[in-house]
């Protein structure tokens, strides 16, 4: 993983203009079995990949927290949604929650996530790679290749597997 991770940013600011093309292409026509190959390039991806190994995406950036996470969370962790927010969170300038500083607050050392079981739904959803209707959401994945060593293969293989069909 460490490889991998050590050239994202360059490989991804390498590929930008090419993706940026490609996306803009799926845009206006998405094959009708986009949204099943995604899953599919998703899933193969991730039977390869051990976040893990990895927590790039807790260590560099952070989730958009909704009211319904913050609520959530607070719950779990006993204490009253204000006092989370007061403690975890900020208000950044789209007026979104998003954490006070990076890495995740809640990111062990060992990489494992001290709320996984009730984390912000941001989190649960990244890279984004599996969701319906993908092609709507090319700027997210534009970023997230930057960010996560898989969602960058995720997308060279769509590539890969759209350009030679």
């Amino acid at each position: 993983m460490e490889i991998r991770l050590s050239n994202l940013k360059e490989r991804a600011a390498q590929t930008h203009q090419e993706n940026k093309q490609f996306f803009k292409k799926l845009r206006k026509k998405p094959p009708r079995h986009l949204d099943s190959l995604m899953q599919e390039l998703h899933d193969e991806e991730f039977e390869r990949t051990d976040c893990l190994k990895c927590a790039h995406c807790c260590k560099t950036t952070g989730p958009l927290f909704t009211r319904a996470d913050i609520e959530r969370i607070s719950r779990k962790l006993r204490m009253k949604p204000g006092v989370f927010i007061e403690n975890y969170l900020q208000v950044d300038d789209e007026q979104d929650y998003v954490l006070q500083e990076l890495p995740c607050t809640f990111l062990g050392p060992d990489n494992h996530c001290m709320i996984y079981d009730f984390r912000p739904k941001a989190c649960r959803e990244f890279p984004h790679t599996d969701r319906r209707n993908f092609h709507q959401i090319s700027n997210l994945t534009l970023k997230n290749v930057a960010i996560c060593p898989a969602a960058y293969q995720i997308v060279e293989n769509m590539k890969a597997r759209l350009t030679n069909s």
